[in-house]
């Protein structure tokens, strides 16, 4: 602990002394009283925080962004938590993925990639990526069709993820094929 703790520290715990101090005033006699309003603005502050993390973790997922699909273009808003995301058709099944101009490839997390009819435990993991979570095991794929709104690939070549991956991304190897512009809240992209 620095000086800059130790100050937020005293800080706080002066703080609880000042609360403390005024419960006590107030509620003279009335412990019983204090003790429910103190549990009362308890339960309300934590579902307020559990509100607030489960919004910010599902929020995303509740309020789909739509695609807007043109002729020779597909536009995606920006999502509220400033990432965009994309509904590709893989073997016929609908999979949310994440836009990451950082990964190399296509990576499909094990779930996602059982729900477009590959095993995951199956596969042979005999390829490694590094990752921001540290090296993970993956597995080279061929997926049969992807289908991104007007635009189809067949037998493009992907990776699952063998380790924690909760949401597939969408690499550089296809995003390539794209002309990609982001302007203000959107991303275009054009073949």
């Amino acid at each position: 602990m620095d000086g800059y703790d130790l100050g937020r520290l005293g800080y706080l715990a002066l703080l609880l002394v000042f609360v403390g101090s005024w419960i006590v005033v107030e509620y003279r006699g009335r412990m019983g009283a204090a003790l429910r309003t103190l549990v009362a603005w308890g339960l309300i502050f934590l579902a307020v925080a559990a509100g607030y993390g489960l919004w910010t973790e599902m929020g995303p997922t509740l309020t789909p962004t739509r695609q807007i699909a043109k002729a020779d273009s597909l536009e995606i808003p920006r999502a509220a938590d400033g990432h965009y995301y994309l509904t590709v058709n893989v073997n016929g099944t609908n999979i949310r993925f994440l836009v990451d101009t950082g990964a190399s490839g296509i990576v499909l997390s094990e779930r996602d990639a059982e729900r477009a009819g590959l095993e995951p435990g199956n596969l042979h993991y005999l390829g490694t990526a590094n990752t921001a979570n540290g090296v993970v095991a993956t597995a080279r794929v061929k997926l049969a069709s992807v289908t991104l709104g007007q635009f189809m690939d067949r037998n493009v070549v992907a990776y699952v993820n063998g380790g924690e991956l909760n949401e597939s991304l969408l690499g550089m190897s296809y995003l390539g094929q794209f002309h990609m512009e982001i302007s203000g809240d959107r991303m275009v992209l054009r073949r």
